[in-house]
């Protein structure tokens, strides 16, 4: 008989359900308190047994040695489901040659022109704001993203009603998958209207894609995006099939636009938050922006506006919980884990481990100054590890640097309440509604701006 994991089981585990109410009600309290019971935790969602790794080194570890530890779990499977066997959730034997198709999309030439898109549109989008105006700020963010995301996956001429539905439908999906990961699958075949909502929306997604792709096919026309070189990419001869294509669109999309905007979101929320660190970037957009947008060639002088967007994805990842399965009998951190074991590791916890990071729940962009904190590897992973680190890192810190520059320069941001938002463990881990002041400044940069509908 095959032993079972060795790991100690958490407490508070109810009868058939196991831990998740735990989940739904407290999904981040509940795996941040995991470390005090062990190095690897046993939780059990429902009928499911997962093991929660709670050492950055384990799960480096693991993330490392991704033939062993393959993606998969709750949260894949689930994913899958809504994106598609695309570079994100593709097995191991899939995965070196996704990489290899998609690796020259984010080759450092790129960029420049990735950048130009962003800083026009994130121009446009905070231009747009009125002077006093109070606004919600993650559908705002999340609106900018993805005219942005849009642009870059879309350069010719689309249905917008399309184009507006598939945000949308993406956005439903991911909204609903995360209690999916936690319903039991004797639950999950019943059609209730749930279900059903949700099995509409993944299908819609894929029809509106799939008809993309056929009217760019159709056409013959480079438009210099992302979608017309997933058309001419190849590798020993062979091209993507439009299966494979849309699999890439969809993960591309969802990456390049949730975990933006979740992360601008809550970045300026802590500027308003707090006014000496908004006086900052303030200070150093001032200093570094010629006509109040930042762009590409900004970057390396926004040292400070780095350093944020860094300690908001040590505080709030938006890839907050993750899963792998185990693909042969192996161990880890001394505990035998069978095959087929379903492992959970989360940055949002390892990001909170106080010997690693001294007062974690503490918001401090200084502890960044250095560019060296923290030294261990493994102990900073917003974008994962190993050869499964997200291929568009690089894309998410550009457009979140670039859009918290050029808020800062062009508006002052104050709160609308004291109450703090709640982290929205959702796919994606983003604020609850958030309402803030936008008011216009009166810098050197905003003095020569036209407002919104003026002409030059």
């Amino acid at each position: 008989m095959t032993p079972s994991c060795t790991a100690l089981r958490a407490p508070g585990a109810v009868p058939v359900l196991g831990h998740i109410p735990r989940m739904l009600r407290d999904p981040c309290g509940f795996l941040s308190a995991l470390p005090a019971y062990g190095d690897l935790v046993q939780v059990k969602l429902g009928p499911v047994n997962a093991v929660v790794i709670c050492r950055p080194d384990l799960t480096r570890q693991m993330l490392l040695d991704h033939r062993t530890f393959d993606k998969g779990g709750p949260f894949f499977d689930r994913l899958r489901e809504v994106i598609g066997n695309g570079l994100g959730t593709c097995p191991y034997s899939d995965h070196r040659r996704q990489r290899g198709l998609l690796q020259p999309l984010f080759r450092p030439a790129r960029y420049p022109g990735y950048a130009a898109v962003m800083s026009q549109n994130i121009a446009t989008e905070v231009e747009a704001w009125g002077d006093g105006q109070v606004i919600d700020v993650l559908p705002t963010m999340h609106a900018m993203t993805t005219r942005i995301g849009l642009l870059t996956m879309f350069a010719a001429p689309l249905d917008s009603t399309l184009l507006a539905e598939l945000h949308h439908t993406i956005n439903d999906s991911l909204t609903s998958m995360y209690p999916r990961i936690l319903i039991p699958p004797q639950l999950d075949r019943l059609p209730l209207p749930g279900k059903r909502r949700y099995d509409r929306s993944r299908a819609r997604l894929r029809q509106i894609t799939e008809g993309f792709i056929a009217q760019y096919r159709q056409e013959g026309t480079d438009h210099h995006d992302l979608l017309s070189a997933l058309l001419t990419t190849s590798q020993d001869g062979r091209s993507l099939s439009d299966t494979e294509i849309c699999d890439q669109v969809v993960t591309m999309f969802v990456a390049g636009t949730d975990t933006t905007a979740a992360v601008l979101a809550w970045a300026v929320y802590l500027m308003a938050r707090h006014p000496d660190v908004q006086e900052r970037l303030q200070q150093e957009a001032d200093t570094v922006l010629t006509g109040g947008t930042a762009t590409w060639d900004d970057l390396p002088n926004l040292a400070y506006t780095r350093s944020v967007v860094t300690e908001i994805l040590r505080l709030y990842p938006p890839g907050w919980m993750l899963t792998r399965t185990v693909t042969t009998d192996t161990e880890l951190g001394g505990h035998h884990l069978p095959t087929g074991t379903a492992l959970v590791f989360s940055s949002y916890l390892l990001h909170r481990i106080p010997e690693i990071y001294p007062q974690p729940e503490r918001f401090d962009p200084d502890r960044w100054a250095d560019r060296h904190a923290p030294a261990s590897p493994g102990t900073f992973m917003p974008f994962g590890h190993g050869a499964r680190k997200c291929i568009g890192d690089t894309f998410a810190m550009t457009e979140d640097t670039l859009g918290l520059a050029t808020i800062a320069a062009r508006w002052n941001v104050r709160l609308t309440s004291d109450q703090a938002p709640r982290p929205l463990a959702r796919a994606i881990l983003a604020p609850s509604k958030t309402l803030l002041r936008f008011s216009r400044r009166t810098s050197k940069h905003t003095r020569t701006l036209p407002g919104p509908g003026a002409t030059g």
